[in-house]
């Protein structure tokens, strides 16, 4: 109630010169088929008819005699002495307005899902369509979708349609007519508080719960964070279900905490297999290693457990070529061509028999 007497206090004051397009509140004093008459008070009567009560008649068919609305004045005085007024720009503007103080006042806000699409959930708040975009979901309803898959994105967000979500308003531009949800804000505050107890570097012991393409989520006492694809192991990972499950217990170490997020890292509590590599090759050695995959940029070459080289592809006339002379998962002999063990990057070259 006391947003709405906000809202009034600066719409209507009687004070003020009314004036064609000011939004003025009346009561319903009467309606027929055709024509709705609103008392005005100390500024007479208004109606609404014609087009204007048909563009409105939705919102006309539930109102009864006593009831307060706000309509836009379109005519200061017709014929017969009556205000022409439209509700349904009215309606509109009040709409965004209320929408306006909920983003300022960070309102937490209770909607109904009506539908999706492969960006998001769908809903309506004052009447006004609302999108709720897949990246301000809440942690816990984020899709956990390996593959990225964007079918399969769709089919979990489906599961939201008719249930009801606590959200605040994000952003709105009237004039574009677009009004845009968060519901991971709503906690952003609580979420703060929360992390004042972590620090970076702080180890942390959590349950994957779970996997996307790019990388693992893991949940430690109220915070879920995100352990990404390039730190799930020291060895170049393709797939995170192949490095961590589901319902595993893992400690991970905090490397970053921004913006309410958290990010991890399982493979800093593990050694670093690099940091030996310098002492047990050098450039120009010709090593074993067994070919483990083919790529545009060459053959990835395992020369020892989790560290992999790479002979480009410039090393041979083509990528026709570079597959004839090489098989998957046999080994061959390489000439180091340069190691860089902070880097992780070893660069060889198939020695000729």
């Amino acid at each position: 109630m006391a947003m709405e007497k906000n809202i009034i206090k600066k719409i209507v004051d009687p004070s003020t010169q009314l004036s064609i397009g000011s939004t003025i509140e009346g009561k319903v004093v009467a309606r027929d088929r055709s024509s709705l008459y609103i008392d005005l008070g100390i500024n007479g009567t208004g109606i609404i008819f014609g087009r204007e009560f048909y563009a409105a008649k939705n919102i006309i068919k539930t109102l009864q005699p006593g009831d307060k609305v706000f309509a836009k004045i379109v005519e200061l005085e017709n014929d017969e002495g009556y205000k022409e007024l439209s509700l349904k720009d009215a309606t509109k503007e009040i709409s965004w307005q209320r929408l306006k103080e909920m983003r300022d006042s960070g309102e937490i806000i209770n909607v109904k899902i009506t539908g999706v699409n492969k960006g998001g959930l769908l809903a309506s708040l004052e009447g006004v369509q609302a999108f709720l975009p897949v990246s301000q979901l809440a942690p816990e309803n984020y899709p956990r979708v390996a593959d990225a898959d964007k079918q399969k994105i769709l089919k979990e967000l489906q599961k939201f349609i008719g249930k009801t979500m606590e959200v605040k308003v994000l952003d709105l531009l009237a004039s574009e007519n677009k009004l845009i949800l968060s519901e991971k804000a709503k906690s952003e505050e609580k979420m703060k508080e929360i992390l004042k107890d972590f620090k970076k570097g702080d180890t942390v012991e959590g349950e994957i719960t779970g996997i996307a393409d790019f990388g693992a989520f893991i949940k430690f006492g109220e915070i879920e964070g995100l352990i990404h694809i390039s730190e799930l192991d020291w060895q170049l990972v393709e797939n995170p279900a192949e490095v961590v499950k589901v319902g595993e217990i893992v400690k991970v170490k905090i490397i970053d905490i921004n913006n309410n997020q958290v990010f991890l890292s399982l493979k800093a509590l593990k050694e670093n297999p690099w940091e030996k590599i310098e002492k047990e090759f050098k450039k120009g050695d010709v090593i074993k290693g067994k070919v483990t995959k083919f790529s545009a940029f060459g053959a990835f070459v395992e020369i020892a457990p989790k560290i992999r080289g790479l002979c480009h592809i410039s090393e041979f006339a083509s990528k026709e070529e570079m597959e004839k002379l090489l098989e998957l998962e046999k080994e061959y002999d390489f000439q180091v061509l340069l190691i860089e063990p902070k880097e992780h990057r070893m660069s060889l070259k198939l020695v000729a028999k």
